[in-house]
């Protein structure tokens, strides 16, 4: 039985080695305090609807661990209720480690990046695959996103917590950065035809 929700990640062995280097006590307050979350919140569902990728990890029964990259539309990943989280499961490359990982061991981890912002949320819980559900599929299913949905994979949150944004690199994503690139184009073909209207008219002479 857990004392408190970090102690999903703060197991003994972590809690000795904190100690060893000197930064238990700031997090023994921690625990005493606020601590973690431990169900799903206005700000991360608000924070969950711009998203548009993150990392799921799992483990084999004997701990092996996994990492699978997943992205789809902004907000793919939807708050069913305060404690699911699910997303809807495209066609990919028919591995299948994740589905063979949670058929023997439900402990998953979501690890949610907003490299833009320079933002990430940490969320440790247990995961299924669900197939066979029209209704959860329909509700997940983005009709503009290309990707095949063949089931669902929904998370039960036990505990999550935000993490500070030193060193973490800030990246754009295409959609981010397109406009601006277009936009930059558009200023470029406007002063090629300036200048080519003022060579024209001769008030630019040729070098």
């Amino acid at each position: 039985m857990r004392e408190f929700p970090s102690d999903v990640a703060f197991t003994p062995a972590v809690k000795a080695v904190q100690e060893q280097k000197g930064s238990r006590k700031s997090y023994a307050r921690m625990e005493r305090g606020d601590g973690w979350r431990t169900t799903i919140t206005p700000d991360l569902t608000e924070f969950l609807a711009g998203l548009d990728m993150f990392y799921l990890g799992t483990a084999s029964a004997d701990g092996q661990p996994y990492t699978q990259y997943r992205g789809g539309s902004p907000g793919f990943l939807k708050a069913l209720d305060e404690k699911t989280l699910a997303f809807a499961d495209f066609g990919g490359n028919r591995q299948y480690i994740t589905a063979g990982n949670l058929s023997e061991n439900p402990k998953a981890f979501l690890f949610l990046m907003d490299y833009s912002n320079r933002q990430r949320v940490k969320l440790w819980g247990t995961a299924k695959v669900v197939e066979g559900d029209p209704a959860l599929l329909e509700r997940l299913r983005d009709p503009g996103y290309p990707g095949k949905v063949e089931r669902a994979v929904v998370f039960t949150v036990e505990a999550w917590d935000v993490n500070c944004p030193q060193h973490i690199h800030r990246r754009f994503s295409e959609k981010q950065v397109g406009p601006v690139v277009e936009q930059l184009r558009r200023r470029v073909r406007e002063l090629e035809e300036q200048l080519k209207r003022a060579r024209e008219s001769g008030r630019i002479l040729e070098g």
